[in-house]
């Protein structure tokens, strides 16, 4: 066994590198270093200096050099066929790897939080398909836990959740920032009291909410848990346009992101109802698994979301 066939890298000090072995091609199929030099954009010396450094590094002479061009030698001959053997592997190793990155950049999977899916990836996701109109995008949504797991079993690229912080196992970066409102439908007893519903009584009355798991559910537990937590809801339901649909039907008061009830509130379809206390504020954060930052579309939608402020405060 040679001296460096156990070392790592011990082969690329015996083999030339690719450049070389392309300029040794070019000046057997062109017969001139001149003009294989000008062919490779570099010049007459540069490129003889190169043919000498290959010389030295394999031990035996390439080229006879004459004023009328460049002749392969003997043992040119056959190192110009190994060479172009090297060369062409390296072509269709860089053609395979290329259209692993063409597939991986032409499909793109997101999965979002209801909110963030219903109202704010739709005009991302244009915005994307006018940058990159040949990416195919599958958008899969759920609550913010349900986005988490999707990232970490690689069933997503990109997520989006809303909520207090970041689930485990995931980094991200804040986007935007909601509020979360209490509203009715116009006929409720708090669409008509002139003082705002104390943190205390919005705990102990039963309300239209989301499922655990869900952001809104998240921001809710922690604003009530000094208040004795949430008392067992009205309805349970899994999406925001369900929750909003019951609380325009009088079915009771909800909890829902001001971004999904602007129609409603300039309708009069629901009544927003004034609380006692801080903001019921959340964090839109994009999130991906940790150590492996977004690439490519999903890199790019990311840069579309922080173009759009429209929902931060």
């Amino acid at each position: 066994m040679s001296e460096t066939a156990g070392v790592p890298g011990g082969l690329a000090h015996r083999v030339p590198d690719l450049g070389a072995l392309e300029l040794l091609l070019a000046v057997a199929r062109l017969g001139s270093l001149g003009r294989a030099a000008r062919e490779r954009g570099v010049s007459q010396p540069a490129a003889s200096g190169r043919v000498r450094s290959m010389e030295r590094m394999l031990g035996v002479t390439l080229l006879e050099r004459s004023p009328r061009g460049s002749r392969l030698t003997a043992a040119g001959v056959l190192v110009t066929d190994w060479a172009r053997r090297i060369v062409e592997s390296a072509e269709s190793f860089d053609a395979g790897v290329s259209a692993l990155r063409d597939r991986r950049d032409s499909r793109l999977t997101v999965a979002a939080s209801m909110t963030i899916a219903e109202y704010l990836l739709p005009g991302w996701l244009i915005a994307l398909r006018t940058e990159r109109p040949d990416t195919a995008v599958s958008l899969r949504a759920g609550n913010s836990a349900a986005v988490a797991r999707m990232l970490l079993g690689a069933e997503a690229d990109l997520g989006f959740v809303e909520g207090l912080g970041l689930p485990p196992g995931l980094d991200g970066t804040v986007i935007a920032h909601d509020r979360l409102l209490v509203v009715a439908a116009p006929g409720h007893p708090w669409t008509r009291r002139r003082k705002p519903v104390a943190l205390a009584e919005l705990a102990a009355t039963g309300l239209v909410l989301r499922e655990p798991g869900s952001g809104t559910r998240q921001v809710l537990d922690a604003a009530l848990a000094a208040h004795g937590g949430l008392a067992p809801p009205l309805l349970e339901l899994a999406s925001t346009t369900a929750v909003k649909a019951a609380a325009v039907s009088g079915a009771g008061p909800a909890v829902l992101s001001e971004l999904a009830v602007g129609e409603e509130l300039s309708a009069r379809r629901l009544v927003e109802v004034a609380i006692a206390g801080p903001e019921l504020g959340r964090a839109l954060r994009a999130v991906w698994p940790r150590g492996a930052g977004p690439t490519g579309p999903a890199r790019q939608l990311l840069a579309l979301t922080r173009r759009d402020r429209t929902p931060q405060r």
